[in-house]
């Protein structure tokens, strides 16, 4: 069933749970990841990331992803996530993502606000959520053109006022793609984030969170975490494990079965995690 941010985020915000919203770079991540969520009824979201579009090209990531959701037995919202061009935004749009995220955490807040309610007037014309970005989440393989900074709860506060979008992502000591939870979380400047904004907020830079540190953020005003690296790193040493102990074989769904499978195993703890463990 395909769904966007607002059919998730709004009750996931008044309550103890959030939805994670799984980073994949393929069918075979993206199948996994619904697999596990038909098995434990639960609804979760699918986002093709900049690294996956800039593979596939954004029409075909999008007919994969929205077609993986049409025919789930659950609510999945089919997301582009970072994205830093409208014309890329407005393509993922007409080829079928549900939800979009417009990355303007590079820009001065004017121009983040002004461009960012620019999106979100055509996307929800086309019944389609956006999420944005205020402040700046670094990321752990350094990247020059990514600053780092923290979210102010007043710039947060007039973002998400001003832009109209559906969830607002923020900057609290959350690092992408860090491969250990070493993350060193502000909780205080959540909560006064938290106080200050209505909009759901959005924590990218999970795998690199200790998992107290997520459930505690997740029974606040976080209602949907990014969840990437975990995965990539279940598919890729379970892929390498098949391939050396098989060297003979040769087909694809064979080598790919026991990576899908781990895959399928790390989304269930992810949605154990923020769902809380008495599911399935």
């Amino acid at each position: 069933m395909l769904v966007n941010l607002g059919d998730l985020l709004p009750e996931a915000a008044k309550s103890d749970y959030a939805v994670p919203c799984f980073n994949v770079f393929g069918y075979e991540d993206a199948r996994a990841v619904v697999n596990a969520a038909e098995k434990m009824n639960r609804p979760v979201i699918l986002a093709a990331n900049k690294t996956l579009v800039d593979f596939m090209g954004v029409a075909s990531a999008a007919q994969m992803i929205s077609a993986l959701a049409k025919e789930a037995s659950v609510p999945v919202c089919a997301h582009l996530d970072h994205t830093y061009e409208e014309d890329i935004i407005f393509k993922g749009i007409h080829h079928g993502f549900s939800s979009v995220m417009f990355d303007g955490s590079q820009l001065p807040l004017e121009e983040n606000i002004r461009r960012t309610r620019a999106v979100v007037d055509v996307a929800h014309a086309c019944g389609v959520s956006v999420e944005g970005e205020i402040g700046s989440v670094p990321y752990d393989d350094i990247r020059p053109h990514i600053k780092t900074i923290a979210t102010d709860p007043f710039e947060a506060a007039a973002f998400a006022r001003e832009s109209g979008v559906d969830a607002v992502a923020v900057s609290v000591g959350n690092i992408h793609r860090l491969k250990e939870p070493t993350a060193t979380i502000d909780h205080d400047s959540l909560a006064r984030i938290a106080d200050a904004v209505e909009t759901p907020l959005v924590i990218h830079g999970t795998s690199g969170i200790k998992e107290e540190d997520l459930t505690r953020m997740r029974k606040g005003a976080v209602a949907k975490f990014n969840i990437g690296t975990v995965l990539r790193m279940a598919f890729g040493r379970k892929l390498r494990e098949t391939m050396i102990a098989n060297p003979e074989e040769f087909d694809r769904p064979v080598l790919m079965a026991a990576a899908m499978l781990a895959v399928e195993d790390a989304a269930r703890h992810q949605l154990e995690l923020f769902y809380g463990k008495n599911i399935g």
